[in-house]
């Protein structure tokens, strides 16, 4: 990574390395000279511990992942998010009609209704993303955070693709049907949207309302694009109905 590209996981000081390689392998982490603590714990610790910390959206452990780490698996995790939401919503399409029939599973894959539903969760999410980008890009550029440390869109853009990472969980609660499944999509929303939060407080340093305020403005956003393909389909059906 480039040179002074590092962030203290503890304080958020920039910092030229995270550890110092001496002759015959010794290595040693490199002590943050704003809060003299390691400026990044976590190189030494497990991916599991590095995952958990994550889950539980620690500051430390956001901060590892997004400035400390070459992590660039955001678009492979967008399409598999994306995949997953669409199954989703898909397997709610169809749910009146499921079989045990193998045969059945390989032709509900061929249908275009779930390539329509990877569509529509596809622009329901660059509308709450570009909500989201949208009104940092204002707020900072007005100046009503001082907090904030500048408009890093790509960065803002990754950080909100890799915190989207919870959706991962619409999969199991499909897989385990019960009666609290509206329940279980509902935490796993919210989880995401605290992710989404915490990924752009850590990466502009911005006040917690700031994030909030974001994230709000990004899940209007993407409430109007759900409503409006909603309405597309109505009218699609009718056509379709008529002639």
């Amino acid at each position: 990574m480039v040179k002074d590209m590092f962030r203290c996981v503890e304080c958020n000081q920039s910092a030229a390395e995270l550890h110092r390689d001496y002759s015959n392998g010794i290595l040693k982490i490199t002590i943050c000279e704003s809060c003299h603590k390691p400026v990044d714990k976590y190189i030494e610790y497990d991916p599991v511990i590095i995952l958990i910390d994550a889950l539980l959206c620690k500051t430390q452990a956001f901060r590892h992942i997004l400035f400390n780490t070459n992590l660039n698996i955001q678009w492979k995790l967008c399409v598999f998010c994306l995949l997953c939401e669409a199954y989703l919503r898909w397997s709610a399409l169809h749910g009146s009609e499921q079989s045990s029939d193998p045969a059945d599973i390989i032709r509900y894959t061929k249908e275009w209704d779930f390539y329509g539903m990877f569509a529509q969760a596809a622009l329901e999410l660059w509308a709450f993303c570009g909500g989201v980008l949208g009104f940092l890009w204002v707020a900072l550029v007005w100046g009503c955070d001082d907090g904030g440390s500048g408009v890093e869109l790509r960065l803002l853009l990754r950080g909100l693709l890799l915190s989207c990472y919870g959706k991962v969980l619409l999969i199991p609660a499909v897989i385990w049907e019960h009666d609290f499944s509206p329940l279980c999509l509902g935490l796993v929303k919210m989880f995401v949207l605290t992710s989404n939060s915490q990924a752009i407080r850590v990466i502009l340093n911005c006040s917690r309302r700031l994030a909030l305020a974001a994230v709000c403005l990004g899940l209007l956003s993407e409430t109007c694009a759900a409503q409006a393909c909603s309405g597309l389909q109505s009218r699609v059906r009718l056509l379709w109905t008529l002639y």
